[in-house]
Protein backbone atom coordinates (compact mmCIF):
# COMPACT_ATOMS: atom_id res chain seq x y z
CA UNK A 1 0.00 0.00 0.00
CA UNK A 2 2.71 2.47 1.09
CA UNK A 3 4.94 1.48 -2.18
CA UNK A 4 1.64 1.90 -4.05
CA UNK A 5 1.21 5.62 -2.60
CA UNK A 6 4.84 6.39 -3.58
CA UNK A 7 4.50 5.29 -6.87
CA UNK A 8 1.37 7.56 -7.53
CA UNK A 9 3.00 10.62 -5.98
CA UNK A 10 5.66 10.19 -8.23
CA UNK A 11 4.29 9.78 -11.68
CA UNK A 12 2.28 13.08 -10.49
CA UNK A 13 5.15 15.16 -9.61
CA UNK A 14 6.37 14.22 -13.32
CA UNK A 15 2.99 15.25 -14.83
CA UNK A 16 3.26 18.17 -13.46
CA UNK A 17 6.95 19.12 -13.46
CA UNK A 18 7.13 21.65 -16.23
CA UNK A 19 9.99 19.89 -18.22
CA UNK A 20 8.31 16.72 -17.91
CA UNK A 21 4.61 17.48 -17.32
CA UNK A 22 1.59 17.61 -19.55
CA UNK A 23 0.05 20.47 -17.99
CA UNK A 24 1.49 24.09 -18.00
CA UNK A 25 0.64 27.73 -18.27
CA UNK A 26 0.96 30.25 -20.46
CA UNK A 27 1.45 33.94 -19.13
CA UNK A 28 -0.34 37.29 -20.83
CA UNK A 29 1.47 38.46 -24.03
CA UNK A 30 3.31 35.49 -24.30
CA UNK A 31 3.29 32.42 -27.09
CA UNK A 32 4.80 29.54 -26.69
CA UNK A 33 6.20 27.03 -29.36
CA UNK A 34 5.58 23.27 -28.83
CA UNK A 35 7.67 21.07 -30.91
CA UNK A 36 6.80 17.29 -31.00
CA UNK A 37 9.75 15.01 -31.04
CA UNK A 38 11.67 18.33 -32.68
CA UNK A 39 9.06 18.81 -34.55
CA UNK A 40 6.63 22.10 -34.80
CA UNK A 41 3.39 21.18 -33.81
CA UNK A 42 1.62 24.22 -32.31
CA UNK A 43 1.64 27.60 -30.76
CA UNK A 44 -0.20 27.68 -27.32
CA UNK A 45 -0.76 31.28 -26.52
CA UNK A 46 -2.06 32.62 -22.54
CA UNK A 47 -4.10 30.40 -20.35
CA UNK A 48 -3.47 26.17 -19.82
CA UNK A 49 -2.17 23.62 -21.94
CA UNK A 50 -1.51 19.97 -21.98
CA UNK A 51 1.27 18.55 -23.57
CA UNK A 52 2.52 14.68 -24.10
CA UNK A 53 5.48 14.69 -21.68
CA UNK A 54 8.61 13.21 -23.31
CA UNK A 55 7.11 13.66 -26.82
CA UNK A 56 6.11 17.25 -26.65
CA UNK A 57 8.32 19.95 -25.23
CA UNK A 58 8.18 23.73 -25.00
CA UNK A 59 10.92 25.22 -27.62
CA UNK A 60 10.70 28.71 -27.23
CA UNK A 61 8.82 31.39 -24.82
CA UNK A 62 7.89 33.96 -27.29
CA UNK A 63 7.24 37.69 -26.10
CA UNK A 64 4.50 39.46 -27.46
CA UNK A 65 4.89 42.83 -26.26
CA UNK A 66 6.15 46.22 -28.16
CA UNK A 67 10.02 46.29 -28.28
CA UNK A 68 11.85 49.19 -29.13
CA UNK A 69 15.21 49.26 -31.09
CA UNK A 70 17.10 52.46 -30.97
CA UNK A 71 19.82 52.85 -34.17
CA UNK A 72 22.17 55.66 -34.52
CA UNK A 73 23.53 56.70 -37.46
CA UNK A 74 26.00 58.62 -39.39
CA UNK A 75 25.30 59.67 -42.81
CA UNK A 76 25.82 62.75 -45.06
CA UNK A 77 22.96 64.73 -46.34
CA UNK A 78 22.02 66.17 -50.07
CA UNK A 79 24.47 69.47 -49.57
CA UNK A 80 27.09 67.52 -47.94
CA UNK A 81 26.96 67.39 -44.84
CA UNK A 82 27.65 64.78 -42.19
CA UNK A 83 24.84 64.06 -39.53
CA UNK A 84 24.17 61.86 -36.93
CA UNK A 85 20.57 60.02 -37.24
CA UNK A 86 18.54 58.53 -34.00
CA UNK A 87 16.21 56.54 -35.05
CA UNK A 88 13.61 54.73 -32.47
CA UNK A 89 11.82 51.64 -33.68
CA UNK A 90 8.96 50.02 -31.70
CA UNK A 91 8.00 46.33 -33.30
CA UNK A 92 6.28 43.06 -32.06
CA UNK A 93 5.97 39.67 -33.32
CA UNK A 94 2.52 38.99 -34.98
CA UNK A 95 0.25 36.94 -32.78
CA UNK A 96 -0.88 35.03 -36.00
CA UNK A 97 2.84 34.37 -37.12
CA UNK A 98 4.50 33.28 -33.72
CA UNK A 99 5.94 30.28 -35.57
CA UNK A 100 7.47 32.08 -38.31
CA UNK A 101 8.61 34.69 -36.41
CA UNK A 102 10.31 32.30 -34.13
CA UNK A 103 12.17 29.85 -37.03
CA UNK A 104 12.66 32.66 -39.92
CA UNK A 105 15.30 35.01 -37.21
CA UNK A 106 17.95 33.94 -35.42
CA UNK A 107 18.53 37.75 -34.39
CA UNK A 108 15.19 39.60 -34.95
CA UNK A 109 17.03 43.11 -33.36
CA UNK A 110 20.35 42.63 -35.72
CA UNK A 111 17.96 42.36 -38.78
CA UNK A 112 15.82 45.06 -38.13
CA UNK A 113 18.87 47.45 -37.27
CA UNK A 114 19.87 46.23 -41.09
CA UNK A 115 17.00 47.17 -42.54
CA UNK A 116 16.41 50.79 -40.60
CA UNK A 117 20.32 51.48 -41.30
CA UNK A 118 19.77 51.28 -45.10
CA UNK A 119 15.83 53.12 -45.14
CA UNK A 120 17.72 55.88 -43.50
CA UNK A 121 20.85 55.86 -45.93
CA UNK A 122 18.39 55.99 -48.55
CA UNK A 123 16.42 58.92 -47.49
CA UNK A 124 18.63 61.58 -45.81
CA UNK A 125 21.13 61.79 -48.82
CA UNK A 126 18.46 63.18 -51.42
CA UNK A 127 17.67 65.88 -48.88
CA UNK A 128 19.53 69.18 -47.57
CA UNK A 129 19.85 69.62 -44.38
CA UNK A 130 17.35 71.87 -43.33
CA UNK A 131 14.91 70.11 -45.60
CA UNK A 132 15.89 67.07 -43.22
CA UNK A 133 14.99 68.72 -40.30
CA UNK A 134 11.57 70.16 -41.86
CA UNK A 135 10.71 66.81 -42.94
CA UNK A 136 11.51 64.49 -39.95
CA UNK A 137 8.29 63.26 -39.60
CA UNK A 138 7.94 62.36 -43.51
CA UNK A 139 11.50 60.22 -42.82
CA UNK A 140 10.12 58.67 -40.19
CA UNK A 141 7.22 57.14 -42.02
CA UNK A 142 9.03 56.55 -44.96
CA UNK A 143 11.17 54.39 -42.59
CA UNK A 144 8.58 52.67 -40.99
CA UNK A 145 6.74 52.03 -44.29
CA UNK A 146 9.61 50.67 -45.84
CA UNK A 147 11.06 48.13 -42.95
CA UNK A 148 7.70 47.16 -42.32
CA UNK A 149 7.41 45.84 -45.23
CA UNK A 150 10.35 43.96 -45.05
CA UNK A 151 9.88 42.23 -41.14
CA UNK A 152 6.40 41.87 -41.93
CA UNK A 153 7.62 38.53 -44.43
CA UNK A 154 9.11 37.03 -41.04
CA UNK A 155 6.31 37.41 -38.64
CA UNK A 156 6.83 41.03 -37.16
CA UNK A 157 5.16 44.21 -37.04
CA UNK A 158 6.22 47.71 -37.17
CA UNK A 159 4.62 49.44 -34.73
CA UNK A 160 6.10 53.29 -35.14
CA UNK A 161 9.42 54.82 -36.09
CA UNK A 162 10.56 57.99 -34.75
CA UNK A 163 13.44 60.14 -35.80
CA UNK A 164 14.20 61.83 -32.12
CA UNK A 165 17.47 63.31 -33.17
CA UNK A 166 19.26 65.22 -36.32
CA UNK A 167 22.59 65.94 -35.10
CA UNK A 168 25.09 67.81 -37.56
CA UNK A 169 28.86 68.69 -36.13
CA UNK A 170 29.65 71.37 -33.46
CA UNK A 171 31.46 73.35 -36.76
CA UNK A 172 28.05 73.04 -38.80
CA UNK A 173 25.81 74.15 -36.13
CA UNK A 174 27.90 77.28 -35.67
CA UNK A 175 27.74 78.45 -39.13
CA UNK A 176 23.71 77.68 -38.86
CA UNK A 177 23.43 79.84 -35.73
CA UNK A 178 25.56 82.78 -37.75
CA UNK A 179 23.19 82.30 -40.87
CA UNK A 180 20.07 82.73 -38.17
CA UNK A 181 21.62 85.55 -36.81
CA UNK A 182 22.43 87.32 -39.83
CA UNK A 183 18.44 86.52 -40.93
CA UNK A 184 17.06 87.78 -38.05
CA UNK A 185 19.68 90.99 -37.96
CA UNK A 186 18.87 91.96 -41.54
CA UNK A 187 14.71 91.53 -40.82
CA UNK A 188 15.49 93.95 -37.60
CA UNK A 189 17.27 96.20 -39.91
CA UNK A 190 14.66 96.49 -42.16
CA UNK A 191 12.23 96.69 -39.25
CA UNK A 192 14.10 99.64 -38.40
CA UNK A 193 14.25 101.13 -41.80
CA UNK A 194 10.54 101.09 -42.21
CA UNK A 195 9.70 102.97 -38.66
CA UNK A 196 12.36 105.49 -39.86
CA UNK A 197 10.73 105.96 -42.95
CA UNK A 198 7.04 106.51 -41.12
CA UNK A 199 8.92 108.42 -38.75
CA UNK A 200 10.32 110.86 -41.77
CA UNK A 201 6.81 110.31 -43.56
CA UNK A 202 4.88 111.55 -40.54
CA UNK A 203 7.26 114.46 -39.69
CA UNK A 204 7.04 115.77 -43.42
CA UNK A 205 3.23 115.66 -43.13
CA UNK A 206 3.37 117.45 -40.31
CA UNK A 207 5.61 120.14 -41.34
CA UNK A 208 3.47 120.57 -44.25
CA UNK A 209 0.30 121.00 -42.28
CA UNK A 210 2.94 123.38 -40.15
CA UNK A 211 3.39 125.70 -42.66
CA UNK A 212 -0.06 125.28 -44.39
CA UNK A 213 -1.67 126.39 -41.24
CA UNK A 214 1.32 129.31 -40.87
CA UNK A 215 0.96 130.57 -44.38
CA UNK A 216 -3.29 130.42 -43.65
CA UNK A 217 -2.27 132.66 -40.25
CA UNK A 218 -0.07 134.98 -42.07
CA UNK A 219 -3.02 135.62 -44.61
CA UNK A 220 -5.27 136.29 -42.22
CA UNK A 221 -2.96 138.24 -40.02
CA UNK A 222 -2.16 140.80 -43.49
CA UNK A 223 -6.14 140.78 -43.62
CA UNK A 224 -6.60 142.08 -40.75
CA UNK A 225 -3.85 144.62 -41.19
CA UNK A 226 -5.64 145.64 -44.23
CA UNK A 227 -9.00 146.17 -43.32
CA UNK A 228 -7.41 147.71 -39.87
CA UNK A 229 -5.61 150.13 -42.20
CA UNK A 230 -8.43 150.64 -44.20
CA UNK A 231 -10.90 151.52 -41.35
CA UNK A 232 -7.68 154.25 -40.00
CA UNK A 233 -8.42 156.40 -43.59
CA UNK A 234 -12.43 156.04 -43.05
CA UNK A 235 -11.94 157.75 -39.61
CA UNK A 236 -9.22 160.30 -40.87
CA UNK A 237 -11.65 161.02 -44.00
CA UNK A 238 -14.31 161.30 -41.73
CA UNK A 239 -12.34 163.35 -39.60
CA UNK A 240 -12.38 166.15 -42.65
CA UNK A 241 -8.38 165.19 -43.68
CA UNK A 242 -7.73 165.24 -47.41
CA UNK A 243 -5.99 162.13 -48.98
CA UNK A 244 -2.86 163.43 -49.02
CA UNK A 245 -2.27 164.05 -45.10
CA UNK A 246 -4.17 160.43 -44.70
CA UNK A 247 -2.05 158.64 -46.36
CA UNK A 248 1.23 160.24 -44.59
CA UNK A 249 -0.21 159.25 -41.15
CA UNK A 250 -0.66 155.92 -42.18
CA UNK A 251 2.75 155.87 -43.64
CA UNK A 252 4.21 157.29 -40.81
CA UNK A 253 2.03 154.91 -38.66
CA UNK A 254 3.76 151.69 -40.97
CA UNK A 255 6.61 153.18 -40.04
CA UNK A 256 6.90 153.12 -36.16
CA UNK A 257 5.28 149.73 -36.25
CA UNK A 258 8.44 148.39 -38.09
CA UNK A 259 10.46 150.23 -35.72
CA UNK A 260 8.76 148.58 -32.82
CA UNK A 261 8.71 145.53 -34.33
CA UNK A 262 12.71 146.03 -34.87
CA UNK A 263 13.40 146.92 -31.40
CA UNK A 264 11.60 143.70 -30.23
CA UNK A 265 13.44 141.32 -31.95
CA UNK A 266 16.23 139.39 -30.95
CA UNK A 267 18.33 140.76 -33.34
CA UNK A 268 17.76 144.39 -32.97
CA UNK A 269 20.16 147.28 -33.61
CA UNK A 270 20.91 149.92 -31.69
CA UNK A 271 18.50 153.17 -33.17
CA UNK A 272 18.78 156.52 -32.63
CA UNK A 273 15.81 158.88 -33.45
CA UNK A 274 15.24 162.36 -32.52
CA UNK A 275 12.13 161.69 -30.04
CA UNK A 276 13.43 164.04 -27.28
CA UNK A 277 11.23 166.64 -27.76
CA UNK A 278 7.87 167.06 -29.83
CA UNK A 279 9.55 169.47 -32.35
CA UNK A 280 11.90 166.72 -32.91
CA UNK A 281 9.09 164.51 -33.03
CA UNK A 282 7.42 166.89 -36.07
CA UNK A 283 10.81 166.59 -37.59
CA UNK A 284 11.12 162.66 -37.63
CA UNK A 285 7.46 162.93 -39.00
CA UNK A 286 7.90 165.16 -41.84
CA UNK A 287 11.28 163.54 -42.84
CA UNK A 288 9.86 160.17 -42.58
CA UNK A 289 6.60 161.04 -44.66
CA UNK A 290 8.96 162.97 -47.14
CA UNK A 291 10.78 160.43 -47.80
CA UNK A 292 8.03 157.91 -48.56
CA UNK A 293 6.37 160.40 -50.98
CA UNK A 294 9.57 161.19 -52.57
CA UNK A 295 10.36 157.13 -53.17
CA UNK A 296 6.40 156.81 -54.33
CA UNK A 297 6.61 159.80 -56.37
CA UNK A 298 9.97 158.43 -58.11
CA UNK A 299 8.83 154.91 -58.72
CA UNK A 300 5.48 156.97 -60.81
CA UNK A 301 7.68 159.30 -62.65
CA UNK A 302 8.34 157.88 -66.31
CA UNK A 303 12.19 158.36 -67.81
CA UNK A 304 12.47 160.11 -70.96
CA UNK A 305 12.34 158.51 -74.45
CA UNK A 306 10.38 154.86 -73.03
CA UNK A 307 7.30 157.01 -73.44
CA UNK A 308 5.65 155.18 -76.93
Amino acid sequence: MIVALVIIVVVLALLLTPATGFLFVVPQQSGYIIERLGKFNRVCLAGLHVKIPLIDRVAQKMNLRVRQLDVRLETKTLDNVFVVIVASTQFRINPQNIALAYYELQDPGAQLRAYVEDALRSAIPSLALDDAFARKDNIALDVQQTVGNEMSRFGFTVVKTLITAIDPSDVVKQAMDSINAAQREKEATRQRADAQRIAIETQATADAEKVRLQGEGQANYRREIANGIGDQIKTLHEMGMNVEEVNRIVMFNQYLDVMRSLSESGNAKTVVLPASTPGAFNQLYNEVTNALLTTNESATTVVPGEQS
